[in-house]
């Protein structure tokens, strides 16, 4: 099974793809801005790279947030366009879960996100959400860790472990929806 795996959640845009457990490319660059121009690019290179082109892909798999509101936003435009283009399934990931279970699912694994405006938090047990992903106070994770490994914040997503993982994943239960965890921080104007 060939997957392409697709971050653009954080603070970097990531992509990989995997071929039958083995990661043929990954390719990954710092950035806090410039995912949407900078994403199809390293697609294109990777799938180069790996020597498949987009038809052989079985499926694609994206980060669904939390995280930047327009990173987010890019990467499940992208990727779903994408799967529609190719005719494969689009999987969608919480980036706490990728995070979290970025080295497995075995034991008590968890995710935090921090971004300028909120925390998100995540705790997994052997793979199985036990808090499921939430917006938090900043500092408050540690009190939900109760020995779980934790990966983030500042943390960016492995789209190489992704990728692997989603070749395991029921499109079913992975639709490739956002994943918004808090309102949204606009006031509207006052009706007159």
């Amino acid at each position: 099974m060939i997957v392409l795996g697709i971050d653009t959640s954080l603070d970097a845009c990531s992509v990989a793809i995997v071929r039958d457990g083995a990661v043929l490319t990954h390719l990954q660059e710092q950035m806090t801005r410039g995912q949407a121009e900078r994403l199809a690019p390293m697609v294109r290179e990777a799938a180069q790279r790996a020597g498949v082109v987009f038809a052989d892909l079985d499926r694609i798999a994206v980060t669904t947030g939390p995280g930047s509101f327009t990173g987010v936003r890019v990467g499940l435009s992208f990727a779903r366009a994408l799967a529609l283009a190719v005719g494969k399934p689009c999987l969608g990931v919480s980036t706490l879960e990728a995070l979290a279970l970025e080295d497995g699912e075995d034991g008590a694994r968890a995710g935090l996100v921090e971004t300028p405006g909120a925390s998100y938090f995540a705790r997994y047990e052997n793979g199985a959400p036990t808090v499921a992903p939430c917006n938090i106070e900043r500092g408050d994770h540690v009190v939900q860790l109760h020995g779980a490994a934790l990966r983030g914040p500042g943390v960016a997503v492995n789209a190489a472990a992704l990728a692997l993982r989603a070749a395991h994943l029921d499109p079913v239960r992975y639709p490739p929806d956002p994943t918004y965890l808090r309102a949204p921080h606009v006031t509207l104007p006052a009706k007159p």
